[in-house]
């Protein structure tokens, strides 16, 4: 069975996609497009819901004009991380995926039903089984996004140390400046220093 055209022109809408994750919920479209459309054009952004993530981080589809270019992106934001609204932590990019879309049209016309099992069918374990996979899975998923979190929140704060503690150094250092300390250490010792 052929797949219909509206579901091979939804594959190539596909290729051209790109998926984000790791954004900050301050991050908007416009941002998110301004700083995308470096690498290449941006065609659409679709922030997408994410289930298993926590509230801090969000997730989008950047659709681009080409596979190409989609590639192109990918691959510049492996090598080359990219911070978009301050945050402490980079944003990842990897191709995205047909299950990604909530538009995504049928890829044959046909039906799926479903019912309830009942326990006495002989697949009925198997079922159950792999519902608790699923549920494992994705408490899992959920634990490892919370210790990220707890990682970015420590670099945020050790990051906000660093700058406050480099700043108190260079308001010093205006300082001694600005009070004519530094001529008068020059002429105590004989140094000569550049102005620059």
């Amino acid at each position: 069975m052929e797949p219909s055209t509206e579901y091979m022109a939804f594959e190539e809408k596909v290729k051209k996609t790109i998926y984000i994750d790791n954004l900050s919920p301050q991050v908007t479209k416009a941002v998110l497009e301004n700083a995308i459309n470096q690498f290449g054009n941006v065609k659409d952004v679709q922030f997408i819901p994410t289930y298993f993530a926590s509230r801090g981080v969000c997730v989008a589809l950047v659709e681009m004009e080409s596979a190409k270019q989609a590639e192109e992106i990918i691959c510049e934001m492996i090598d080359s991380p990219l911070m978009i609204s301050g945050m402490p932590r980079p944003v990842r990019a990897q191709k995205a995926q047909v299950e990604m879309f909530e538009d995504q049209p049928k890829k044959h016309q046909r039906t799926i039903v479903c019912r309830w099992m009942d326990p006495s069918h002989q697949n009925f374990e198997l079922a159950r089984k792999i519902k608790d996979l699923k549920k494992k899975h994705a408490a899992e998923a959920q634990y490892i996004m919370e210790l990220q979190l707890e990682e970015e929140e420590k670099l945020h704060k050790q990051q906000s140390e660093t700058l406050k503690t480099n700043y108190k150094k260079y308001e010093l250092i205006d300082g001694v400046q600005a009070d004519g300390n530094v001529n008068r250490l020059k002429a105590e010792y004989g140094i000569t220093l550049n102005d620059h």
